[in-house]
């Protein structure tokens, strides 16, 4: 078994997800290089990591790039003689895929491979994608809890350029096999993340927001006048969609568990999430709940391509790396989610 990787670069680093990331494996005692092009991310996120990083045991380097800019993904993996790569750089509104589909497969399928490039001309072998659920589509009801062998049949551009990653994954580590029978990924699927970091040193802040959990939040903070259920006559016991959220910690600690334990050659899809879901309705009172306010409701229109229920089958990344979520309560979730929101009102704008 190759020893785990002490030094790490996290793509997307300045965002919701990789931040956590990069805090995350600071705690553990890695060193790790930050790359995000700011385009999403957050400075104030780098910022934030980097005071946080001066009490913690690794060392953190945060880089202003693209993933498309190969030489500067080159030196960055050259000069911090990284060992594996965390890759969460990605453009994640469907919607807006619908509309720019170029700009998706160009930065989310492109850089990807362009990041893939600057490994290989480096040396670097070692590679966690964080995928998405995304790439299953709709799928039946017979499938539902969705395991990894449910077939993938995306419905938008999103999904697509995230399974097209998998697939060039896939075939890289084939044709790697002969040049380098070390190379070794995963790409980890998961549906809804939530949360913040529990110490309120980092945390979600996405613009525009179109997250179920902070919407209600910004609701409760006098942000928005209400929240919109889009659809109230779904095929569940209240009616409303029920979904699979998965905590930013508790996520970071799969790919932490999954890096630790990849062996030379693998090549894994694996699922993230609680086995079970939430209802829109479920997850309103419960933060009407943690925030003591009403939060005002209206209906709305179904939104196309809305599935009744989706949640993951995550048994195979528990029984085969030892993972399993801390926060299984919807509650102790919001309440992270709050306290950061609380803290930042306005995000890391202040």
């Amino acid at each position: 078994m190759t020893p785990p990787p002490t030094r790490i670069l996290v793509t997307g680093g300045a965002g919701y997800i990789g931040s956590h990331a990069c805090l995350r494996l600071l705690e553990a005692g890695l060193d790790v290089v930050g790359l995000d092009d700011l385009s999403r991310g957050h400075r104030g996120a780098f910022e934030a990591i980097s005071a946080a990083a001066a009490d913690l045991p690794g060392s953190f380097s945060p880089i202003e790039a693209s993933i498309s800019d190969r030489s500067t993904c080159e030196a960055a993996l050259g000069d911090h003689r990284i060992e594996l790569v965390m890759h969460f750089a990605a453009l994640a509104y469907v919607g807006e895929s619908v509309e720019e589909p170029l700009r998706y497969y160009d930065n989310n399928t492109g850089g990807a491979i362009s990041l893939l490039q600057a490994m290989n001309s480096t040396g670097v072998n070692r590679f966690i994608f964080s995928s998405t659920c995304a790439t299953y589509g709709e799928p039946s009801t017979d499938r539902i809890p969705i395991a990894e062998d449910c077939p993938q049949a995306p419905i938008n551009p999103y999904g697509h350029s995230k399974h097209m990653v998998e697939r060039v994954l896939f075939d890289h580590a084939y044709a790697r096999r002969a040049a380098d029978p070390a190379f070794a990924f995963a790409a980890l699927r998961y549906f809804n993340v939530a949360g913040s970091d529990p110490k309120i040193r980092i945390g979600e802040d996405h613009r525009p927001e179109t997250h179920l959990i902070p919407i209600c939040l910004e609701v409760a903070a006098g942000r928005r006048e209400a929240l919109v259920i889009h659809g109230d006559d779904y095929p569940t016991d209240d009616g409303t969609c029920i979904r699979d959220y998965v905590h930013v910690c508790d996520l970071i600690d799969a790919h932490i568990a999954v890096m630790n334990g990849l062996a030379p050659g693998d090549a894994r899809a694996l699922n993230v999430g609680l086995g079970h879901g939430w209802s829109v309705r479920e997850v309103l009172e419960a933060c009407r709940k943690i925030t003591g306010h009403p939060i005002p409701e209206r209906p709305g229109p179904r939104r196309p391509g809305d599935p009744p229920r989706l949640f993951a089958d995550s048994s195979r990344i528990k029984g085969e790396f030892g993972w399993a979520p801390h926060f299984t309560e919807l509650e102790e979730t919001v309440a992270t989610a709050w306290a950061w929101m609380k803290a930042r009102p306005n995000g890391y704008a202040g």
